[in-house]
């Protein structure tokens, strides 16, 4: 996610250099073609402007259409990860006020009941990393269907980032790890881990429905999040907006060229080239922000910071269980926060 107020024009230009080239060597030929063909074989290529305008209206339409609904899956996979700090926090908190010995038979040790709460609490911190882990095992860089996207270099996995196997035995790590949904796992491990609590009456009947609930609404959070990243943007959506966009990108030159050939000076026509590429580069930028907004979850800098909400979570988590040697926040990698 960037993070900056204001885009360095330094990362436009990484995004926009290769387009601008073509958009200037495009124009200049329409133009330079239109001048040179009138004056030695008396030939006109300048096309009406009208309905040159009225494919612009529609494909800013359509633009507009496709920006809203990429924007909506950002947003939900940005609600979706909000909820899950929340009920991460949530957990947490249940499991240091539910899990005690107030009616144990066989109390445990205060260093033994502390040790099934950061056990419990761990497990959480695993399963949200694990989480994050299996929604980038793709990256926006592994798929045909984008828009020129420059190489920034993010780091996929960036030293001192959180990692599943800091918060699991070596024994629950391998096992998790050899399943096709580690997440999913883990959740369960939790659900069994609880049954075993209520059996040791550690927690009772109403506690562990409410634990229990928790546990579930972390399935759902989950689901929402493989359901964004296993469902495409609609291809007639997203490749009809792209073939648009670029059909009237080469057009407008020849509309635009008649525009100016209208003035009083014949020299205006050269103004053909500068209008005609930042029309067009305004066009592609809002085609290119769409297409780079459809999937939150790819480690990009238009994407959901799971990194960082997992180490925001690592830390308060840790913190209730009174630990001290926390570490740092994540920053931002060139105004992108990760």
């Amino acid at each position: 996610m960037y993070v900056r107020r204001n885009i360095r024009p330094g990362l436009i230009l990484r995004f926009a250099w290769k387009n601008l080239l073509l958009f200037i060597f495009w124009a200049t030929v329409v133009t330079f073609g239109y001048a040179y063909l009138r004056r030695h074989y008396g030939l006109d290529i300048r096309l009406p402007f009208l309905p040159l305008s009225t494919i612009g209206i529609a494909v800013a339409f359509y633009l507009g259409f496709k920006n809203n609904q990429s924007y909506d899956r950002f947003w939900e996979g940005r609600k979706t990860w909000g909820g899950i700090v929340n009920q991460s926090r949530s957990w947490a908190s249940q499991v240091q006020s539910y899990v005690t010995n107030l009616r144990a038979a066989l109390p445990l040790a205060p260093a033994e009941l502390h040790a099934v709460h950061q056990e419990l609490i761990y497990r959480q911190l695993a399963w949200l990393n694990a989480l994050r882990l299996q929604l980038r095992r793709t990256t926006i860089h592994d798929r045909r269907n984008m828009s020129y996207v420059p190489d920034l270099h993010l780091p996929a996995g960036a030293p001192g980032e959180p990692q599943v196997q800091t918060f699991l035995s070596e024994a629950e790590y391998v096992r998790v790890t050899t399943t096709a949904n580690a997440a999913a796992q883990l959740l369960h491990q939790q659900s069994l881990r609880l049954q075993q609590l209520r059996e040791q009456d550690l927690i009772d009947d109403f506690r562990h429905v409410d634990l229990m609930q928790t546990i579930k609404e972390c399935y759902n959070l989950q689901g929402a999040c493989e359901r964004i990243k296993n469902t495409p943007f609609p291809r007639q959506y997203a490749y009809f907006s792209t073939l648009f966009t670029w059909i009237f990108v080469w057009l407008l030159p020849l509309g635009l060229v008649s525009e100016f050939s209208k003035l009083e000076s014949h020299s205006f026509v050269w103004l053909t080239i500068p209008f005609s590429v930042l029309i067009s580069w305004i066009f592609t930028t809002m085609e290119i922000v769409g297409d780079n907004s459809e999937d939150p979850f790819e480690n990009y800098v238009n994407d959901v910071p799971m990194t960082a909400i997992c180490r925001t979570i690592e830390i308060d988590l840790r913190q209730m269980l009174g630990e001290t040697a926390l570490p740092p926040r994540m920053q931002p990698v060139d105004d992108i926060l990760l």
